[in-house]
């Protein structure tokens, strides 16, 4: 993270130091949410409704300050994601569980908490360039991440965990292998959640 000498975690009212990337949400209500728990800039996308202009916009900044993509955990967010994501290749990713960006059946950024966001950003990966195979489907399939009776509950634990989100076990897969999880890190992430279930 790109805070000098100041822990994310107290908020910005006991903070002076300012993230040093843009954070790109959805919209206008997502902005006021952020700006709520984090000195940062924020930018909206709009939705969908951005053009080649925004993302060669995204891009200059990328370069210059970097970008953190804070999108609704949805079908909608994931695919504003990916598309920032393919043409973008040095933005962090920050993640929201769906249950803590849920209110009164709407999801989005703007219905979490102050912490939940600050943790989200504090846990803002940059996706691997480079493919790599740290994990294999074998794996997720033997920890029971795959085709158990709650193996979708457990991928949004870890998910949650790791601050990669949460993902059907194709996703949870890449992110896994994208998100330059090591090994070490997800058996303390195993070990948190079974620490939480017993």
């Amino acid at each position: 993270m790109s805070i000098v000498n100041c822990p994310l975690s107290i908020g910005k009212r006991g903070c002076v130091h300012m993230i040093k990337e843009i954070i790109v949400v959805e919209g206008r209500d997502d902005i006021a949410a952020v700006k709520n728990a984090v000195e940062a800039e924020v930018i909206a996308t709009g939705g969908f409704g951005f053009d080649r202009k925004f993302i060669e916009n995204l891009k200059k900044i990328a370069e210059k300050r970097g970008i953190i993509v804070l999108t609704d955990p949805d079908h909608a967010g994931e695919r504003i994601r990916r598309i920032i994501s393919e043409n973008i290749k040095n933005c962090k990713h920050a993640f929201l569980p769906q249950g803590k960006a849920l209110k009164k059946g709407d999801i989005g950024v703007e219905n979490a908490s102050k912490q939940d966001i600050i943790e989200a950003i504090n846990k803002a990966r940059p996706m691997m360039v480079d493919r790599r195979e740290e994990f294999t489907k074998e794996d997720l399939l033997e920890l029971g991440l795959i085709g158990g009776k709650d193996s979708r509950k457990k991928r949004e634990v870890l998910g949650n965990i790791l601050g990669i989100g949460y993902g059907n076990s194709k996703q949870f897969l890449n992110r896994l292998n994208h998100f330059g999880i090591t090994k070490e890190e997800f058996i303390k992430a195993l070990e948190l959640m079974e620490e939480d279930e017993g």
